[in-house]
């Protein structure tokens, strides 16, 4: 036995499947998303056994994409679950066979209440198939176990319509990045897509100090909104330097007289910026590029929108 070989025929056996499938994807598919668009309630998903798996996890992608679903296992709701599909809702059924006794007997009830139905379907001729309003054809030449019947082929290949389901609508409904980030507040993928202004402080709690204003004010400054920066600007509130803590030690030890000085004679002019649609992490690849704590925030126009701090960072725990 060649284990190498062995993995390698099982995956060249579904990726052909999912080949074959891209060849058959016609309007039948469109008219699924459409009808899973149109759908005001869930869209339910049901299936037996390893579908049933493949189900959940279909549930759970469309949920994470903006379009709320819940998985209903065929079984249970022959026990009284079936109540929790309702009138404006859309389900999705899949089965290899088509044929699967607790699926099928969810159909009498779905169309009386006039929910549409949708089939995944390894089988264009079964019960399941003929009975829905619309059918996509998951079958496969296949399974990739040497005996043939364990559900292998045909699961990825129904879980990947699934998910081409799922992003078709995702992008009908023109859901994006900010949108998936809102879905995902915790773990990583929420803190991968945290931008610098979901961050940033703003407004009222800004350093900002005008370039005339003399160096003692601006010490005021820094010590009362404890970022360690004062940013200053000129009459326009037009951003054009900074002053940090580390810049007011220097002029300490220069031995600078701080009652005759301004903002403007000391600050340092271009300071280091970043846009507030720009991803947190890249904030955090600049701040510990130049060894700093703060990095001023700007929108498109270059305004001056808001100020970032390390600790900020810390808080996500990104660091």
């Amino acid at each position: 036995m060649n284990i190498v070989e062995t993995g390698r025929k099982v995956l060249g056996i579904e990726a052909k499947a999912i080949e074959s499938a891209i060849q058959k994807l016609d309007e039948e598919f469109e008219k699924a998303v459409n009808i899973l668009f149109k759908a005001k309630g869930r869209i339910v998903i049901t299936g037996m056994g390893k579908s049933g798996i493949i189900g959940r996890k279909i549930s759970a992608t469309l949920t994470s994409t903006g379009t709320p679903s819940v998985f209903l296992h065929p079984s249970e709701a022959l026990h009284g679950d079936i109540g929790i599909i309702h009138y404006d809702d859309a389900v999705v059924a899949l089965s290899t066979s088509g044929e699967t006794f607790e699926v099928i007997r969810l159909i009498n009830y779905i169309k009386r209440i006039g929910v549409k139905l949708i089939a995944l379907v390894g089988s264009p001729t079964s019960t399941l198939a003929l009975q829905s309003d619309v059918f996509i054809d998951c079958s496969i030449e296949k399974e990739a176990c040497p005996i043939g019947f364990v559900p292998t082929t045909s699961t990825t290949l129904t879980l990947a319509i699934g998910d081409a389901i799922s992003i078709a609508l995702m992008e009908k409904k023109g859901f994006n990045e900010e949108d998936f980030r809102n879905y995902h507040p915790g773990g990583f993928i929420g803190k991968k897509l945290l931008k610098v202004k979901h961050l940033m402080h703003s407004d009222h709690e800004l350093p900002i100090v005008k370039a005339d204003l003399n160096i003692k004010a601006v010490i005021k400054t820094i010590d009362e909104k404890h970022f360690g920066v004062a940013l200053v600007v000129d009459d326009s509130n037009r951003l054009i330097g900074i002053i940090t803590d580390g810049d007011l030690r220097r002029l300490m030890l220069k031995g600078v007289d701080f009652s005759t000085t301004t903002a403007r004679d000391n600050m340092s002019e271009n300071p280091l910026t970043i846009g507030e649609n720009q991803l947190a992490v890249e904030a955090l690849k600049i701040l510990e590029d130049h060894l700093i704590t703060s990095l001023v925030v700007m929108d498109e126009q270059n305004n001056l929108k808001g100020l970032l701090h390390l600790h900020d960072l810390w808080r996500t725990e990104m660091i």
